[in-house]
């Protein structure tokens, strides 16, 4: 059976060969795939690849490097081809090349068809149907074509004029939502096109109106104030037409609203912005889909799912990357509450304050805010009802923390990001979603998307010392390549080296640690002594036993202090009573043994 291949281009350029992902090696090449998807199907003639490539000047052997880059190209995407064999994938066609993949595996394809069913239905008088196929097509999108490909690269108007298409469909499926009263639908991608279009007065007018639409008066006013003023100072010219008049409908208040089945309140779009260089945990977002498509069949209370594991390993970035991705699944907002449980510098944010934070981004304004709590509970999940939203809970303290924080409206999802196994939460029905360490080639796909895959393939055995040394932990990975970057010219074997010779923690940037103490620091004080002491555990694997005879502690008592430390994601139980200790997370225990002294 044929591996599934799958392409993506309306944003960052990615693309997966089954479950993994693939490093598409360097940026010429990179640029040779993108150019080839936005043209999917349709050969491009070589000198507009060697233009596109090397922005109108490229070297002598620019014609041999396009070769090596479609070579290479074929066997990363039919890996089993046999040597000096074009494939199925790579095509040489018309003096270029042309792409071959089927509507189902690009982005593109599938926006494409999907705009196709929205006009069809909407010249037959089927207005809903319409508007949902534009949104499910709209929904496509993640950010600017080729968004990690150079500025001038991007700037060729291939990859210009597909910008170009999204801004006429959002333009259209904004028309037919504002005439359906379904706007709300549709302002997430009206959200992301003016920031891509910054300037479309067109685009803008449409922002306005459906602003307006929802409900959102004052936001819709300050919309247009934000674009007045830009057009003023970049351009030196005032607003046209067409956006004077969507601000003159504002302000007379002759927008029609959306049908009473949609709320009126504002639709809050409050996830941080993604990390661009995300790559891997396929697995993870599967398993988020999944809870998802079932959330619109949850009764009670909100879908949720915990998102657990060791500090550093990627809890908030996974939960950010997927809500972007997930977006238009949410047509009623997405809000985001940063709860503090574990900041090294604020207090956790307690429930009253959250609820009434979630309030004045639904709507409420401040001085109408409830006074006690129940009364914010109430009124939370009174205007959470009947809404598809989510709801991102990043840093929980504790379950207690959460609970009053859940939507009772089916349709909802909640993603809670903690350090703790919110154990209490999960009995009541939230899933689960547990994040290790990534395997070591994908901590090597972490280090590439950061640094660049040239640096990454010149020196392949400093990095796996590197991914070694950091345990494959993605926070460590992170402020490695962050030093890397800013010393552009040095050798990542200088990098390997300064791990080598530093020994512990003191080799890598303060944020490691700090991670770790805030784990540490909230910990029982009999808890804290099992932690230290296990730094000098013979082996990898710990048993109750082991830490027993370690600690000369009842076997009993050592197997409840194993289990809370477990629970906090500082242990990492692989099977039942079989633990493991992540080797940063040993070096800061033999830390913080050394400064206790003996602890018995």
């Amino acid at each position: 059976m044929a591996t599934v291949v799958r392409f993506e281009v309306l944003g960052p350029l990615r693309v997966w060969c089954g479950e993994s992902e693939l490093d598409l090696g360097f940026p010429q090449q990179r640029a040779l795939l993108a150019l080839l998807l936005v043209r999917v199907g349709r050969p491009v003639p070589f000198g507009e690849i060697v233009d596109a490539l090397w922005s109108g000047w490229p070297p002598a052997s620019a014609a041999n490097a396009v070769r090596r880059y479609v070579g290479s190209l074929r066997r990363q995407l039919e890996p089993e081809l046999p040597p000096r064999t074009p494939g199925r994938r790579v095509l040489r066609r018309g003096g270029g090349y042309l792409l071959d993949a089927q509507s189902a595996e690009v982005d593109l394809l599938r926006f494409r068809e999907l705009v196709r069913r929205g006009t069809r239905l909407a010249a037959a008088g089927r207005l809903d149907s319409a508007v949902r196929e534009f949104a499910d097509g709209l929904s496509q999108w993640r950010g600017p074509v080729a968004q990690d490909l150079r500025e001038v690269v991007r700037a060729h108007p291939r990859f210009t004029v597909v910008e170009r298409e999204l801004a006429r469909a959002t333009a259209t499926a904004a028309d037919l939502a504002l005439r359906h009263g379904a706007s709300a639908q549709i302002l997430p991608s009206l959200r992301k096109v003016v920031v891509l279009a910054p300037l479309n007065e067109s685009l803008h007018a449409r922002l306005v109106l459906s602003l307006a639409a929802v409900g959102a008066q004052s936001e819709a006013l300050a919309a247009y104030e934000t674009v007045r003023r830009r057009l003023a100072a970049e351009l030196g010219a005032v607003p046209g037409a067409e956006l004077s008049a969507a601000h003159t409908r504002v302000l007379r208040r002759q927008v029609r609203r959306t049908r009473p089945s949609v709320t009126t309140y504002p639709v809050p779009a409050q996830t941080p912005p993604d990390l661009a260089v995300f790559t891997g945990r396929a697995a993870e977002l599967a398993a988020l889909d999944a809870a998802a498509a079932d959330a619109e069949g949850a009764a009670g209370v909100a879908a949720a799912v915990v998102i657990g594991g060791l500090p550093g390993v990627g809890k908030s970035t996974l939960a950010v990357h997927w809500a972007h991705q997930a977006a238009a699944r949410f047509p009623d907002g997405q809000l985001y509450v940063e709860l503090g449980g574990f900041d090294p510098v604020r207090h956790p944010l307690d429930p009253p304050e959250a609820l009434r934070g979630m309030l004045v981004s639904l709507g409420v304004p401040a001085g109408g805010l409830p006074d006690t709590e129940d009364a914010l509970v109430d009124l939370c999940r009174k205007l959470m009802a009947g809404r598809r939203a989510l709801v991102v809970l990043d840093d929980a303290a504790g379950s207690d923390q959460v609970r009053r924080l859940l939507p009772a409206t089916p349709g909802c999802l909640v993603l809670v990001t903690s350090r703790h196994a919110l154990s209490a939460l999960v009995s009541c029905g939230a899933r689960r979603l547990r994040l290790h360490v990534p395997p070591a080639r994908e901590a090597e796909h972490v280090l590439a998307r950061r640094i660049g895959p040239a640096r990454v393939a010149a020196e392949p055995a400093a990095v796996r010392e590197i991914v070694a040394r950091c345990g494959n932990l993605p926070l460590a990975l992170a402020t490695l390549a962050a030093r890397a970057v800013a010393r552009p010219h040095f050798p990542l074997a200088a990098l390997a080296g300064e791990l080598r010779a530093g020994g512990g923690l003191d080799a890598f940037p303060a944020g490691v640690r700090t991670a770790f103490q805030c784990s540490y620091q909230p910990l029982p004080t009999e808890h804290a002594g099992l932690f230290r002491l296990l730094s000098r555990h013979p082996g990898p694997r710990i048993t109750p036993a082991s830490a027993a005879a370690l600690t000369g502690l009842p076997l009993i008592e050592v197997r409840a202090r194993l289990g809370a430390l477990s629970s906090v994601h500082l242990l990492t139980e692989e099977e039942p009573a079989h633990y493991t200790l992540h080797p940063l997370l040993r070096s800061f225990a033999a830390e913080l043994a050394e400064a206790h002294g003996a602890d018995r």
